[in-house]
């Protein structure tokens, strides 16, 4: 109590002060804003090429594109940047603030068969040029049907309808949308790849200019005299182009064609201010769709609560009465007459087959299940946005690495109370540490080495696969083996009742037990397929996904569903004299991976249709193989430590000598 006096001695007067702070806007998500003068200087970066056709991202630089002046230079890249296949370069394309002009950037030689043949299969394959101005991705708007399409980058060229030629995009009419920043009593922190930074009253002298608050493309293709264009100098004026043109102006991807490329730039005054320049970006159409996702989980949660609660308060409770209130001759002669899971008691804590393995799978789980719940929060709170780009992958692996002490602990500790013993336990924990990540390693791998074959930015560089060693065994093996130590030095759980010697014969069955298991995983399926779908269409459609919130909110049913779903099954079983709960606990949660990898490949197979070639649908096979393994982790788990918990409380309210 002492303590807690002199800590609301020192607090209160702090919180006071910090009360009588004045500010008036608090911003998270984004970047550190920046402020630009009047015809400064800012040059755009270029991303990978990427089709939604191939899902085989190339380097900009791959095509013949005008290099800028100075040459190459990436951009430093994070870890999820790497592991997504981001290749962020410098371009030649300049803008100076607030001045409206043509421009001439360069001519390239006569287009060889190999440039030929690589332009128009990079136009056939639907390719994007992705380009980046102040952190921003450039935007295009198309009419569809009388519909307004908006999407991120725009074509490397097309083919018109009807025509066999194609036609590159070497002309883009660029508008930027600044807002005039004149300073302020505002605080904003950015969480972006500039780092975090704080604007306040003392920065506002400094701060005065303009923002960037969009960044717009109208792409064509313009044919012009290449002998003419090839005597200026990059950044001379040239004359203004209305797009779209027809046909015959347009330039035709030929061999011994001269390519000439040039761009014009437009400032538009906008009232966006900085903070909301990510809106038209993570505007996610459906709204009413996340809700009746919601809905349809919670009837599905209400519907399996209703179940456990009879369970719980009229079948269990009554049975337990009804036996304790029995002396013990009433009550061995009323055991020679029941029958369901009171007659499996000398076998319900009975080690199941393939023990270390169960443990292995229980503590990745474990690992897996924090890491999402973490990511998924903070995500939602506005820590991780796409303007930070690879932060989120980023954050999931660095959870994933420190969350191997929680791993150890858990499969150890589960070990002992399997086991009686601690002899053992450090095979448990290297297995632990290695299962998922060694799995998920050597799919991986495979599929790294056949981007390597394609040349796609995507493969990793030997040196970031030493990189992603060096994390595995330097971080995650030794923490899971402290976590492992930790769980050899934990209270063991002890089991409500003795196990018999010999194990109770299982009555025989109409119909196998693991087609109910196998069925199970349709009810916690049905709390996500809908996510599911927007979160196929962000990864696979370029699209960006930053509902969170609904995200969060349907991981939190799934938990429950799945917690639900275990306990029915496991109660059923063991009403059947079926004493093997353990594995079918884990599988009728766990089961749920199956419908998602299959709702996976239906979605490759009609809604991914313009997904061709082997090598692209290998990647996403073995993509959706590793998420499913995931999640079949994570679900297992649920199920079986809530199980486990269930048939603990069950049992220990049975008294026996």
């Amino acid at each position: 109590m002492a303590k807690l006096a002199t800590a609301s001695r020192f607090l209160c007067p702090l919180l006071f002060v910090l009360l009588l702070c004045p500010c008036n806007a608090f911003y998270l998500p984004g970047t550190y804003m920046h402020t630009y003068a009047q015809r400064e200087e800012i040059y755009a970066k270029v991303n990978s090429l990427t089709s939604i056709e191939t899902e085989l991202p190339f380097s900009y630089y791959s095509l013949p594109y005008c290099q800028p002046k100075g040459g190459i230079k990436k951009s430093a890249e994070n870890l999820g940047e790497l592991l997504m296949g981001d290749q962020i370069d410098n371009s030649p394309y300049r803008f100076r603030v607030n001045v409206n002009e043509s421009l001439y950037l360069c001519t390239t030689n006569a287009l060889n068969e190999h440039d030929v043949t690589l332009l128009k299969q990079r136009t056939r394959d639907l390719y994007q040029v992705n380009m980046i101005l102040d952190n921003l991705p450039v935007l295009r708007y198309t009419n569809q049907n009388g519909a307004i399409i908006q999407w991120t980058g725009f074509p490397v060229g097309y083919t018109p309808d009807g025509s066999s030629d194609d036609y590159i995009v070497n002309h883009l009419q660029f508008k930027v949308l600044v807002h005039e920043y004149e300073g302020g009593n505002v605080k904003i922190i950015g969480t972006g790849e500039e780092g975090m930074g704080v604007i306040t009253e003392n920065d506002k002298n400094t701060m005065n200019g303009y923002e960037i608050v969009g960044f717009e493309v109208v792409p064509c293709s313009v044919k012009r005299d290449p002998d003419a264009m090839s005597k200026l100098n990059m950044y001379d004026s040239v004359d203004k182009v209305n797009c779209p043109l027809e046909i015959e102006r347009s330039q035709p991807i030929r061999e011994q064609e001269r390519i000439t490329f040039t761009y014009e730039v437009e400032f538009i005054k906008s009232d966006i201010k900085w903070p909301s320049r990510w809106d038209h970006y993570l505007k996610m159409e459906g709204a009413k769709v996340h809700w009746f996702s919601i809905m349809n989980s919670l009837m599905v949660i209400l519907f399996l609560a209703g179940i456990v609660f009879v369970i719980f308060l009229r079948t269990v409770r009554r049975d337990l009465t009804r036996y304790e209130e029995l002396d013990r001759e009433s009550q061995a002669q009323m055991t020679e007459e029941l029958s369901g899971w009171k007659l499996v008691v000398g076998d319900v804590f009975r080690e199941p087959t393939y023990s270390k393995l169960m443990c292995v799978m229980v503590g990745d789980g474990v690992q897996i299940l924090g890491m999402a719940i973490i990511t998924i929060v903070f995500a939602a709170l506005g820590f991780m946005s796409p303007a930070s780009r690879g932060m989120l992958l980023t954050g999931m692996i660095i959870l994933y690495l420190f969350l191997g002490i929680i791993a150890g602990y858990v499969s150890v500790r589960l070990w002992r109370t399997i086991k009686g013993t601690s002899e053992g336990w450090r095979s448990v924990s290297w297995s632990t540490a290695c299962f998922f990540p060694g799995v998920s390693f050597l799919v991986l791998t495979i599929l790294n080495f056949m981007l390597w074959t394609n040349n796609s930015t995507g493969a990793l560089p030997i040196s970031l696969f030493f990189a992603i060693f060096a994390l595995w065994f330097c971080i995650s093996v030794p923490l899971t083996l402290i976590g492992g130590f930790i769980g050899t030095r934990a209270e063991q759980i002890e089991y409500p009742v003795r196990t018999n010697q010999i194990p109770r014969e299982i009555p025989a069955r109409k119909y196998p037990s693991w087609l109910l298991v196998a069925g199970a995983g349709t009810l916690p399926f049905g709390t996500l397929f809908i996510e599911l779908f927007f979160i196929l269409s962000s990864i696979w459609l370029g699209r960006f996904y930053y509902v969170f919130g609904f995200l969060l909110v349907v991981l939190l049913l799934l938990v429950v569903v799945c917690a639900e779903v275990s306990v029915v099954l496991t109660y059923m079983h063991l009403c059947v004299e079926d004493w093997r709960w353990w594995w079918k606990a884990f599988f009728a949660s766990g089961s749920v991976a199956v419908y998602v990898f299959l709702y996976s490949i239906n979605y490759l197979v009609f809604d991914l249709k313009s997904l061709s070639g082997p090598v692209s649908a290998m990647l996403y096979v073995g993509y959706a193989f590793i998420v499913s393994l995931a999640i079949m982790l994570a679900t297992g788990t649920i199920g079986f430590l809530t199980s486990f918990s269930f048939v603990h409380y069950l049992f220990s309210s049975v008294k026996i000598d």
